[in-house]
């Protein structure tokens, strides 16, 4: 039988669980490969702590150029994370003919272009199943299984912190600070945990779907974006009175042949199924012109989870280094030579419906001054509430509309924001009750 050996860079909690998966499993992954997977080299910055696995330290090394520059070692697995060491370290794999597989989602989110471009020259694979959705096959899926549609819609949960968080406001009826400190102990969220809040994290993952579904190059700075920090045990009281629940969500609708793509906090219908997902877990909503919807559901993260994508793309890989082939491609859908920048709609130009909480005086004619901004601009009324007093002269009011222009949304309320009637900022949450 023969063997196929591997080398990873990163020995942190997802490297750590692909040598468990791999001790645990060896058996049946070898049953189904045909083959052997030999791990003959793990670098790390740090050989000396303890992991969850024990390892003999010969397998150990602080230099990852012991795995690229051995000759024996077919596929390389970037876990490392991180952006300047980790490109050095796939564009030298990919430089000396070596397949790579990683999970690094920022740094194909940002250096995609370059890395696939030179994979693609070099004729070697680049496995990257784990980069999005953790244990979710959605690479796969936009790769392989509707490769032949058109995709004109994906909605997707991609972050499984700010889940967490909107699940427990939402079921336990707690503040953001409040459950974010929790997240925090549990190890749902960092100790800085703006990457996941913020929606940097999600911005990642969506630029790397958009160039898979679309076949498109995507600059990852086009991609609208609006985290989760804004978001009230009040709106999500409103939402669920009016039969929604908050989820932040990232968006691409195909729009005679651009693309919408923004990233924010979405109220949806509480019977969809995106709008019950919970928790730490991720999914996603395909809509395929020949396909109709597809559902994916499952953990997005986590030792197991990511390690089970990662041997995904490792056994794909080593049945093509068996047989014979050192590049399937394409990597993206598309040959990287026929990838163009992407045709983003404008985030002015976006329509969609919309919820809207005011803080005004509670006395007559204030319903009426701002019902009559947002007809002049072409925002229609679709439903509206207004609660008793919760201060001295101010009411809580609550309005949905119709479909209307994000630009003509905007310009409104910096009018309706300026009334002496109204206090503070209008809240404004986008709503998106139509997956078909």
């Amino acid at each position: 039988m023969k063997d196929i050996n591997i080398g990873l860079i990163g020995f942190g909690t997802v490297g750590t669980g692909v040598v468990k998966l791999l001790r645990q499993n060896e058996e049946l992954i070898t049953k189904k490969l045909g083959a052997k997977l030999v791990l003959k080299r793990i670098a790390d910055i740090d050989v000396a702590s303890s992991r969850e696995i024990k390892v003999s330290k010969g397998l150990l090394t602080k230099d990852a150029g012991e795995i690229i520059n051995d000759k024996n070692i077919a596929i390389v697995i970037e876990l490392i994370g991180g952006y300047e060491r980790a490109r050095t370290f796939i564009l030298e794999a990919i430089a000396k003919g070596k397949h790579v597989v990683t999970a690094n989602k920022a740094l194909l989110a940002t250096y995609g272009n370059e890395i696939f471009a030179a994979a693609q020259k070099n004729g070697v694979d680049i496995g990257f199943e784990a980069s999005v959705g953790g244990t979710i096959p959605i690479i796969k899926t936009l790769k392989e299984s509707l490769v032949a549609n058109r995709i004109n819609s994906i909605m997707g949960i991609m972050n499984g912190t700010c889940n967490y968080i909107l699940t427990k406001m939402t079921n336990e009826d707690k503040a953001f600070d409040a459950v974010l400190k929790e997240a925090q102990k549990l190890g749902f969220a960092e100790a800085d945990p703006s990457f996941d809040i913020e929606g940097t994290d999600t911005a990642h993952k969506m630029a790397i779907i958009l160039s898979l579904a679309y076949g498109k190059k995507v600059n990852l700075k086009d991609i609208y974006l609006e985290g989760i920090t804004k978001i009230s045990r009040e709106d999500i009281a409103f939402a669920r009175e009016l039969g929604y629940r908050i989820k932040l969500l990232a968006i691409a609708m195909l729009r005679n042949g651009a693309v919408e793509a923004r990233i924010h906090p979405t109220m949806i219908p509480c019977n969809y199924l995106l709008a019950n997902v919970n928790h730490n877990y991720n999914a996603f909503h395909i809509m395929g012109d020949a396909s109709g919807p597809v559902f994916l559901f499952g953990q997005g993260a986590g030792m197991m989870p990511t390690a089970s994508a990662v041997f995904s793309d490792i056994m794909d890989i080593a049945r093509n280094v068996l047989s014979g082939n050192r590049f399937r491609g394409p990597l993206r859908s598309i040959s990287e030579m026929e990838m163009t920048p992407i045709k983003l709609i404008p985030m002015d130009d976006v329509e969609t419906r919309y919820y809207f909480r005011f803080s005004a005086n509670d006395r007559p004619g204030v319903l009426s001054k701002i019902s009559g901004i947002l007809g002049k601009n072409n925002i229609s009324i679709a439903a509206c509430i207004q609660k008793a007093r919760v201060k001295r002269g101010s009411v809580p009011i609550v309005m949905t509309t119709y479909k209307a222009k994000e630009k003509n949304v905007q310009n409104a309320l910096k009018k309706i924001d300026k009334l002496n009637v109204v206090h503070g900022k209008t809240v404004l949450i986008r709503v998106e009750d139509d997956l078909t």
